[in-house]
């Protein structure tokens, strides 16, 4: 299973996390990712054809997706017309310095997207953890998104700026996406015996 973890990231808070989602997916036995720039697949979209599954990433700027990240979609204009990418499966994620900061319409943004691509969407179907006891810095989907991950940085250096708790849902994100694209794959062998006796 190949999966591409496309992202855009000015300061290097949402390379962080899409880091981390790509090591949560690579735990998934056979599962091989790629960390994709955005305005690298922007220039070549067609770079996204091999792959099964696509994670989407950007920063949360003015309540939507950033500029580089937002001419990454327009430039799959083409892709659409021919539908190149339907039937893939699609995730995504987002990063802004506030615990809300309109987050939800920038996965909103990269949902649409998907939809008009073709693509499945897989959501983030993690528990908020603080509900069980675990302190509110350390648990998983503390911030309570079910529609994609959202994570929060904090103004230091990426590798100090987020909580516990968002590192570990960018984790379980990436493996839960890996494991989805397993079902998926079994089941088209299922669907098509053929393959099945090959």
């Amino acid at each position: 299973m190949n999966l591409a973890v496309v992202f855009h990231s000015a300061h290097g808070h949402t390379a962080h996390i899409a880091g981390h989602v790509a090591a949560g997916a690579r735990a998934v036995p056979g599962t091989e990712v790629q960390l994709l720039q955005a305005e690298d697949v922007a220039r070549d979209p067609s770079v996204l054809l091999p792959f099964d599954g696509i994670v989407l990433g950007s920063p949360t700027y003015l309540g939507g997706v950033s500029a580089p990240f937002k001419a990454f979609m327009d430039a799959t204009g083409r892709m659409w017309r021919h539908q190149q990418l339907k039937g893939k499966l699609a995730a995504g994620f987002t990063v802004s310095s506030l615990p809300a900061g309109d987050k939800q319409s920038t996965l909103i943004s990269m949902f649409t997207f998907a939809m008009q691509h073709g693509m499945v969407w897989v959501g983030n179907p993690i528990l908020p953890e603080q509900q069980s006891g675990v302190p509110y810095d350390e648990a998983a989907n503390r911030l309570g998104s079910w529609s994609g991950l959202m994570a929060q940085a904090g103004h230091a250096s990426p590798a100090d700026a987020f909580p516990p708790g968002d590192v570990k849902t960018a984790l379980l994100f990436g493996g839960n996406f890996a494991r989805a694209l397993r079902r998926m794959a079994c089941a088209a062998k299922i669907a098509d015996p053929m393959e099945v006796l090959a």
